[in-house]
C-alpha cells in the first residue's frame, strides 16, 4: 500500500511540476490533488526536493542503461545512433510530464544532488559522444565540431516532451525513425 501511494503520490507530482514547475508547486497544492492532509504526504515521502530527485534520476537512470547498452553492443556508428536516438525519444514518449521535469526542473534540485545529476548528465553526453567518435573513425560521419553535434541531437530529442501527444499522429517509433533519418542526413559523408 505505502508503495503504491508512493507511486501516486510522485505521478502526481510529475503533473504538477510539469504543468506549474517545481518552485510554483506547493506541498499543499499535491496533497489537495491527492484528497491528503499535507502532514500526510509525509508518511509516503521525505520531502517536494524528495520527490524531484526521483523524477529526474529516473529518466536519468533509463536513459543512462539505454546508451550503455547501445554502446555495448556492436553495430556500426549509424546503427549505434539510430539505436540511441529510438531508446532516447521512446524514454521521453513513455512519460512526457517526468521528462519534461527531467529536462527543466532539473536545476532546483539541491546543490549535492545537482551536482550527481550533471555527473549523470555527462555520462549519457559522453555515450552520444563515443558514437559520433566511433562514425568519424569508421568514416562514416564527417569530422566537425563533435560537441555541436552531440547538443544538437539531445536538444532535439529532449524537447520531444515540450511537444509530444500521445493521441497525435506520430507514434514514437515514427518520430524516431524521422529524427534519426534527419539527424544522419547532417552527420554522414557524402559519397
Amino acid at each position: 500500500m505505502v508503495d503504491r501511494r508512493r507511486t501516486q503520490i510522485v505521478e502526481m507530482a510529475c503533473k504538477r511540476f510539469a504543468e506549474r514547475g517545481f518552485i510554483g508547486s506547493s506541498m499543499r497544492d499535491l496533497a489537495a490533488d491527492m484528497g491528503l492532509e499535507a502532514a500526510s504526504l509525509y508518511t509516503y515521502i521525505k520531502s517536494k526536493d524528495d520527490l524531484l530527485e526521483d523524477i529526474c534520476f529516473g529518466i536519468g537512470n533509463k536513459l543512462i542503461a539505454a546508451i550503455d547498452e547501445v554502446n555495448d553492443i556492436y553495430f556500426n556508428a549509424e546503427e549505434k545512433l539510430r539505436s540511441a536516438i529510438k531508446n532516447h525519444v521512446e524514454i521521453i514518449c513513455a512519460d512526457p510530464e517526468a521528462s519534461k521535469v527531467f529536462s527543466h526542473e532539473w536545476r532546483h534540485l539541491n546543490d549535492a544532488k545537482k551536482n550527481e545529476f550533471i555527473t549523470l548528465r555527462n555520462h549519457y553526453e559522453q555515450g552520444v559522444t563515443e558514437i559520433i567518435e566511433t562514425g568519424i573513425t569508421e568514416q562514416i560521419f564527417v569530422e566537425g565540431d563533435k560537441r555541436f553535434a552531440v547538443l544538437t541531437i539531445l536538444s532535439t530529442v529532449n524537447w520531444i516532451s515540450e511537444w509530444y501527444n500521445p493521441k497525435g499522429k506520430m507514434k514514437p517509433n515514427e518520430i524516431a525513425q524521422k529524427l534519426a533519418d534527419f539527424v544522419l542526413t547532417g552527420l554522414k559523408k557524402q559519397t
